[in-house]
């Protein structure tokens, strides 16, 4: 699955941002220049973009397919095609976190594959059996996607140990699905699990940030967000709202497919949880 190209100027710097901090130093050179003088590289000769960089005319290239552009004329043609961006003001932590979050959705959008989408959501409401695997960071967001494909009555499992994933996993068949989430997509468990689905004949689904990661080359369906954290992150948390919103997506395009009959049958039990108060 190659990497998608950037499909409109909206989410050009956004890229450019998530994807700095991720490049070797002269290729970060090189990106910093362009979030800096986005008005003047517009003008530039490759030539000119690495002489403002300290870089080389091969460096501007290699850091342009770097950012997911088939070199320096394309990307060039993207940020002149981009829309003035408002001045960031933003000097407290939530509001800096919220703009954040904005060009991660804004890449994760101009990242994901609507096709991708729409198959897992086909091998999903097919399915059989549905089992959740990932561990870490990807735990939360696997537990909200059990409880969601829950409601629509889908037989989902989403173990929270890792060796019951791989259990799990194990005692799928052909007509079973497993869907892994992973950051890195480079997991060694989830991977694990992932294998071994995919041994059973189960068809695998990955979501993860890296499309040529080893988890997404292994997946019969790989969608691809694209990373958005800072190198080294412990907590990738702007790379996992792109997750969140495929799950959520998913979720959406199932309950579309659900009889409406189920699904308010589901909302009895919601109802049922709460009390009157006093």
């Amino acid at each position: 699955m190659s990497d998608p190209q950037p499909r409109s100027g909206s989410t050009v710097m956004a890229r450019l941002r998530a994807a700095e901090p991720l490049l070797g130093p002269s290729e970060r050179r090189v990106a910093q220049v362009v979030l800096a003088r986005p008005d003047e590289v517009v003008e530039w000769s490759t030539a000119e973009l690495a002489l403002a960089s300290g870089t080389s005319p091969a460096t501007v290239i290699r850091a342009c397919q770097s950012l997911g552009f088939r070199g320096f004329q394309h990307l060039r043609l993207e940020v002149a095609r981009a829309a003035p961006e408002p001045e960031q003001s933003a000097t407290d932590a939530v509001s800096r976190v919220f703009d954040q979050a904005v060009d991660a959705l804004r890449l994760g959008g101009g990242s994901v594959v609507p096709a991708d989408v729409d198959r897992a959501v086909e091998a999903l409401a097919g399915a059989r059996r549905i089992v959740l695997v990932g561990s870490g960071f990807s735990g939360p967001p696997l537990q909200d996607a059990a409880l969601r494909f829950s409601t629509l009555g889908h037989p989902v499992e989403a173990p929270v140990d890792v060796l019951a994933q791989q259990f799990a996993s194990r005692s799928l068949t052909p007509a079973d699905v497993c869907l892994a989430v992973s950051y890195s997509g480079a997991n060694a468990h989830t991977i694990a699990a992932c294998r071994a689905a995919a041994d059973c004949g189960a068809t695998v689904i990955a979501i993860t940030s890296f499309a040529r990661s080893p988890l997404a080359r292994l997946a019969g369906i790989a969608i691809a967000t694209a990373p958005v954290s800072r190198a080294h992150d412990v907590d990738p948390f702007l790379s996992r709202l792109g997750h969140l919103v495929v799950l959520h997506a998913i979720s959406t395009a199932l309950a579309e497919r659900s009889p409406m009959a189920d699904v308010a049958d589901m909302r009895h039990v919601v109802a049922d949880a709460l009390t009157d108060g006093d």
